[in-house]
């Protein structure tokens, strides 16, 4: 067996009405002053009442920032770390989805040691103190609060991330109760976001190893049963448990076994047409897994058996392309855009996309089989 290393959040709570508890728990890490990230849809939608009277009550002063933008650029982090510069900030929380999440990380970075973002993006450039950091999501799609990863649009669209063990939080705190009232194309977009983190964490070409197999393919066992439930019209407590946990569990497996062509070919779509990331992912997934059908045979054979266990599959192949139109058809149920074309995309952006594609090497280099840029044009052009 390869030697292999596995990191992760070092403390994750998951409870249902646990939200309320966030200022109990800030005070027990000593902390005065919190600042709060999140956007004003879960504002406007009351999601924020709650965890700050929760604050009020433990004694934690606290500052509600909600100008989190979608797809994070640059200047909206640095505009939200000075707010928590000025605020006296001594521990940060991200209240919200993947933007939320990712924005708090490089605040907390920041504020504990200033630094060029423009100097950090890649693996392992980023350099501590950082300040105390509680992420809590509002959506079962990003793993954000289980990663070492903050996703930033530059000025130029592109999509670049920062990659440290810095940017774990201290504490994951995880309430479906929160989830319970999102809206089903969301639900969906971000449910398939997180099956994805596992497929390809479970494919991946670099660092695959047995701790990630397992929480990548216990996530989509978890999430592949329940997220029909989740966007049903009354959805279950128990369905929006299961794919928020599935979620933390594909997120803490892709962290530590990389994700790869799926997120590559979505990055354009969120850079330059401000396409949702699960989105974005979901609309190129089903290719992405014809395009690696030979090289990710095995694998995806496994995976068939592990949320297909009735079915018997004479061989490899057959077990593969079962899991492939399994994924295919659950994708093209969920009640989200189903081409490029549904969100702006033209035939003439297709050189562009795949142009921007081939610059997220980091990714492109986990995938099971090398990605060309004629590759890319023609997985764009499939789902166009």
């Amino acid at each position: 067996m390869s030697d292999f290393i596995f990191e992760t959040t070092p403390r994750a709570i998951c409870r249902f009405g646990g939200a309320q508890e966030l200022g109990k728990l800030c005070a027990e890490t000593g902390a005065k002053r919190a600042f709060i990230l999140s956007d004003p849809g879960l504002e406007k939608a009351g999601l924020t009442s709650g965890p700050c009277a929760s604050l009020r009550q433990a004694g934690v002063d606290y500052l509600l920032w909600t100008g989190v933008q979608a797809d994070p650029p640059e200047e909206s982090i640095l505009e939200a770390t000075r707010h928590a510069l000025e605020f006296g900030a001594d521990i940060v929380i991200g209240l919200g989805g993947g933007s939320s999440m990712d924005t708090a990380k490089l605040v907390a970075l920041l504020c504990g040691k200033p630094q060029n973002l423009a100097d950090i993006y890649g693996i392992g450039l980023a350099t501590g103190p950082r300040l105390r950091l509680i992420q809590v999501p509002t959506t079962a799609g990003t793993g954000s609060e289980v990663t070492p990863i903050s996703i930033v649009t530059t000025p130029t669209s592109e999509k670049k991330g920062v990659v440290s063990p810095l940017l774990y939080p201290d504490l994951a705190l995880l309430d479906a109760e929160l989830t319970m009232g999102l809206p089903a194309p969301i639900t969906a977009a971000t449910g398939i976001d997180a099956m994805v983190h596992a497929i390809e964490a479970y494919t991946t070409k670099h660092k695959k190893n047995p701790l990630s197999d397992s929480l990548a393919i216990r996530a989509l066992q978890l999430m592949t049963s329940h997220i029909d439930d989740a966007v049903s019209a009354n959805p279950g407590r128990a369905a929006r448990e299961a794919m928020l946990q599935g979620s933390m569990m594909a997120g803490m497996a892709f962290a530590n076994a990389p994700v790869a062509a799926v997120h590559a070919l979505a990055y354009p779509l969120g850079g330059h047409f401000h396409v949702p990331h699960g989105l974005s992912n979901a609309l190129v997934l089903t290719e992405v897994l014809k395009f690696n059908r030979d090289a990710a045979m095995q694998h995806y054979g496994e995976l068939a058996t592990a949320v297909m266990p009735d079915q018997r599959f004479s061989n490899d192949a057959d077990a593969c392309d079962a899991f492939i139109a399994f994924i295919a058809a659950m994708v093209a149920r969920m009640p989200f855009a189903q081409k490029l074309r549904d969100v702006g995309v033209a035939q003439s952006d297709l050189d562009l996309l795949a142009t921007d594609a081939m610059k997220v090497e980091r990714l492109l280099i986990n995938n099971p089989r090398e990605v060309t840029f004629d590759d890319a044009r023609a997985i764009y052009a499939l789902v166009l």
